[in-house]
């Protein structure tokens, strides 16, 4: 189930909870805190639903559930034990387009509430979409031990100097600067350490400052294989940060949708027979963005410095002045093969590794075959799923044996990866007869076999 989030402004606003027990109580000590104007219907309720309603915080109704009180309600929760009732509550609230949430029945529910972090104004909501609110919980628990209560304070004051820090920075990406140094700085140290006076003033010095010519720069993140929990955080901070990300159409859509949401994505995936004139342009859109000011990111898939051309373009960016930096990315030998259960080297096999690219006959002319078919040592080939013929013939005609163990690593990492075993007598057919395409991995050597005992993701390999 796919859940809009929605933070909703019910100060004043009618709520109805049916239900007198503890989870109504639960429910409904949110709702006034979010300032709304709460009935409980119930017949019986707890004593401190009762105390409630005695200060006049909530109106109780004892008396049987009634169809017009949904006439002026803007939310409805049913927590009764009575599960027809529920049922009857929940499509009456579909019938009135009236959102309802059913405690502990996710299928009646059309909304959920969710586990809170209270940093108030600034408030994160978990929700597992009723799926798993156990798990929302613990994530809760987590974030709550991890964000400073001063947060809150923090967010209090941006919302006062909002409307100065607008007049001061009127350009989005001078605007971005300033709060991103409002946020981690002096300002935000001072309000952890209970100085708030002073915090007002280091915010009211620092918008009193002349504002700081733009400059552009460049980073350069190594987005890893595919999944993204294998993106770096200091690349996550970079992502979070660009005003700009050129992105390689290997780049998983995972490893995008970590991004700042407001950056402008542009795909500058290579085609074949077109990649001078493609580098070319990536060249010229990293200079153009970062001459106006920009902070971009070149994000590419696996490291930026292994078949990647980044050194090329860091070449680029220095000849022309322009301010960069490199974020390493886990490239796909590394990736794939710890993903297939595949270990690059090992004492009793493999004591050497070697990367090398097959993407076009140029780069296969320019390989040492003699020195890519000695013995203990695992080949990593990239790009090479349109080559596995002459790397074949190749690598046989120089010596390697026709038994040695392959591995073809198919979308390694992702969801969907595939692991074809073979050797290398067979590595063409076997490619062939389990359609394997690009990207994929070829890793050979005596390593590649243990992919069979030691796969623990994915498919098993076949």
């Amino acid at each position: 189930m796919k859940l809009y989030p929605l933070f909703a402004n019910l100060d004043g606003r009618r709520v109805l909870v049916v239900g007198g027990g503890v989870v109504a109580e639960r429910k409904v000590a949110p709702l006034l805190a979010a300032g709304a104007q709460v009935i409980v219907a119930a017949a019986a309720s707890t004593p401190a639903l009762r105390n409630l309603a005695a200060q006049g915080r909530i109106e109780l109704r004892p008396d049987e559930f009634e169809v017009n009180w949904l006439d002026a309600v803007w939310l409805l929760v049913a927590a009764t034990s009575d599960q027809a009732l529920n049922r009857r509550l929940a499509m009456l609230a579909e019938q009135r387009r009236i959102f309802v949430n059913v405690v502990d029945d996710a299928t009646l529910s059309s909304f959920h509430v969710p586990a809170v972090v209270d940093r108030a104004p600034l408030t994160i909501a978990i929700s597992s979409g009723g799926a798993a609110p156990m798990l929302a919980r613990l994530i809760r628990e987590r974030l709550e031990a991890l964000l400073d209560p001063s947060l809150g304070l923090l967010a209090a004051l941006a919302a006062r100097w909002r409307e100065r820090i607008r007049a001061r920075h009127p350009d989005l990406a001078g605007r971005r600067r300033f709060y991103g140094a409002l946020f981690t700085g002096p300002v935000a140290a001072l309000l952890r350490r209970g100085r708030s006076g002073q915090a007002e003033q280091a915010t009211a010095q620092a918008l009193a400052e002349p504002p700081q010519m733009t400059v552009g720069s460049v980073v350069l993140v190594g987005a890893g294989p595919g999944d993204p929990g294998l993106l770096t955080l200091r690349g996550l901070r970079a992502l979070n940060e660009a005003d700009v990300i050129l992105h390689d159409r290997l780049v998983s859509a995972e490893v995008l949708e970590l991004a700042r949401r407001d950056a402008v994505r542009i795909a500058v995936g290579k085609e074949a027979g077109r990649h001078h004139t493609v580098q070319d342009d990536i060249h010229r859109l990293m200079l153009e963005h970062a001459r106006s000011g920009k902070r971009v990111v070149r994000l590419k898939g696996g490291d930026p410095f292994v078949f990647g051309r980044g050194g090329e373009e860091l070449e680029f960016l220095r000849r022309h002045g322009i301010a960069y930096e490199v974020v390493p990315g886990i490239t796909a030998a590394l990736a794939c093969a710890a993903y297939a259960g595949i270990p690059l080297t090992h004492r009793r096999h493999a004591q050497a590794v070697r990367l090398v690219t097959a993407h076009c006959r140029d780069s296969l002319d320019a390989l040492d075959w003699a020195a890519m078919a000695q013995e203990r040592q695992t080949l990593a080939v990239y790009m090479g799923v349109g080559e596995l013929e002459t790397l074949q013939t190749g690598l046989m005609a120089h010596g390697r044996a026709p038994e040695t163990p392959f591995a073809l690593i198919e979308n390694g990492s992702r969801a969907d990866q595939r692991v074809i075993t073979g050797t290398l007598a067979d590595l063409v057919a076997s490619a062939a007869r389990h359609a394997v395409h690009s990207p994929a991995l070829l890793i050979l050597g005596d390593v590649a076999a243990l992919a069979q005992r030691l796969s623990w993701f994915g498919a098993e390999p076949v």
